[in-house]
């Protein structure tokens, strides 16, 4: 790998770890709220005995109308068997009818078809099958189909229901219910109800759930849960990874770019170009402007430091030239010419070196100062009377023609405004023939403000009317004294122009003359 071959080391994404970490977190908290609603079992189970009450009241109280003996209080058996088999028939219940000393005298089981054949699941006699059903039952503890906490278990009571304790307490006249387990650890559910007649009670209803019967439904509801949970965790890291990829890669590309911008050592490093309508497009457009930007402002910099050395070296050698000759003089005319070359020359570097400090300074003062309203007919107005009381060449008069309306202000610098009108003024006096006239004028153009300045002088060559404006451009009259201008007076005002957001361009009179117009947004 060459020395410009230099590659950013490979960093993880911050952005993307902070993404995939609020979608995590507001995943989480969503999943832990929908199971804290949805693993209860309690609100299915309520429901589920109440349901089995109503049921149970129903067939209850129409065993005391239809099947009651009120001699003996007691149940007719033949009558009360039929009822049962078409109440209990269309449902998944058991159910189970005590006489008053709480004798079972009826159970469905021996009624109905789908309750004579039992079938029970062996328990496991392998190490794999218990390992299974060991799982099976934590599964079924941490998604809520068993709860964790110990209830009673189920056992078959025989004959006598009186070791029900809800049947006891239905003997009393009161609707009792219960929850316990069976030796699967599955959920049995029961309700007994008093069979009675006004106050007279002929029997209890002892109605359950087969066991499992719960548990299937918890079962369903719970694996739909775990399914929604896994596509909700595969919505989340697919949104997460393509946020990261459309936000945080771009980022690391740009930043990417910028370090490789920072570190060149050779060419030019370019910005990728993002192509989207949204922020990151954007900064990338803005971004690659910037780098644009940049490496124009290095071009001038570098542009600008082969200008001031070819300026400064023609001066510096024809002065070395003066002084050596200087020592070889014949006579003291030769002399006191080669002193006035040595004086012009160092003039000139003057001036040059001057006008260079101005120009290099330009840039950072422009970028820390900040705009303000000017007022152009009054800062216009003020030149022209500086300058009516100065002795201009030739002797060259200022004449001023403003049709500007009230209060025509644009945003700038005042100063900087003025440093500008004196640049244009001082070119347009340097090319006036003798006795001639620059005019400063101005006017509104739509919503721009324009001034002008305008001379009578020889007019600029079609060619030149945008060289004019570049560096150490010096092509003046032969009868102007030399080393007095430097050629960036019109530089320094496009310069200062460009940065208020105007424009400046130079164009020739068709009587005669050269123009140059600034245009400045107007401020009204």
């Amino acid at each position: 790998m060459t020395m410009f071959d230099y590659k950013l080391p490979s960093r993880r994404s911050g952005l993307r770890r902070h993404i995939i970490f609020i979608n995590a977190l507001v995943f989480a908290f969503l999943t832990a709220g929908v199971i804290t609603v949805q693993s209860s079992h309690e609100g299915l189970v309520d429901e589920r005995l109440t349901g089995i009450e109503e049921q149970a009241r129903i067939v209850a109280g129409t065993l005391a109308e239809y099947a009651r003996n009120t001699d003996t209080r007691s149940l007719k058996i033949s009558d009360a068997a039929p009822l049962l088999r078409d109440f209990l028939a269309p449902t998944r219940l058991r159910a189970r009818l005590y006489d008053t000393d709480g004798k079972l005298v009826i159970d469905t089981r021996n009624l109905l078809a789908r309750n004579i054949v039992q079938t029970v699941p062996l328990p496991p006699i392998d190490d794999w099958s218990r390992f299974e059903a060991t799982v099976g039952r934590l599964y079924d503890g941490v998604i809520g189909v068993r709860p964790f906490a110990k209830l009673d278990p189920y056992f078959e009571a025989g004959e006598d229901g009186r070791v029900y304790h809800e049947v006891g307490t239905a003997l009393q006249g009161e609707e009792a219910t219960a929850e316990r387990v069976d030796e699967q650890n599955k959920l049995v559910l029961s309700v007994a109800v008093p069979v009675q007649r006004f106050k007279a009670i002929y029997g209890v209803l002892f109605v359950s759930t087969e066991g499992g019967d719960i548990d299937d439904i918890l079962r369903q509801e719970r694996a739909k849960l775990i399914m929604y949970i896994a596509l909700a965790l595969a919505v989340m890291i697919g949104s997460s990874l393509y946020l990261s990829g459309t936000v945080a890669d771009p980022l690391r590309k740009l930043a990417a770019a910028a370090e490789r911008v920072r570190r060149q050592r050779g060419g030019r490093e370019t910005v990728p170009d993002i192509d989207r309508n949204d922020e990151i497009g954007e900064l990338s457009q803005n971004f690659s402007a910037m780098t644009r930007a940049l490496y124009d402002r290095i071009d001038a910099i570098e542009s600008f430091a082969a200008d001031v050395a070819h300026e400064l070296k023609n001066p510096l050698t024809s002065l070395k030239s003066a002084v050596e000759m200087f020592s070889r003089a014949a006579d003291d005319e030769a002399r006191t010419r080669l002193m006035n070359i040595i004086r012009a020359d160092v003039k000139r570097i003057d001036r040059l070196i001057t006008d260079i400090s101005d120009a290099s300074r330009l840039d950072a003062e422009l970028s820390r100062e900040t705009s303000e309203p000017v007022d152009i007919a009054r800062l216009l107005e003020g030149i022209a009377e500086a300058y009516g009381l100065m002795e201009l060449p030739r002797g060259v008069k200022l004449a001023l023609d403003l049709r500007l309306p009230p209060e025509a202000i644009v945003i700038g610098r005042n100063e900087r405004v003025g440093q500008v009108v004196r640049n244009l003024v001082d070119n347009a006096v340097s090319f006036s023939p003798a006795g001639g006239t620059v005019t400063v004028s101005a006017w509104v153009e739509g919503t721009r403000l324009r001034f002008a300045v305008e001379d009578e002088g020889p007019g600029i060559p079609p060619d030149n009317l945008e060289t004019v404006f570049g560096r150490f451009y010096t092509e003046r009259p032969s009868d102007h004294d030399f080393g007095k201008n430097s050629g960036l007076g019109l530089s320094i005002a496009r310069q200062i122009v460009t940065g208020v957001y105007g424009r400046i361009w130079a164009e020739n009179r068709e009587q005669g003359g050269a123009r140059f117009v600034v245009e400045l947004p107007w401020a009204r």
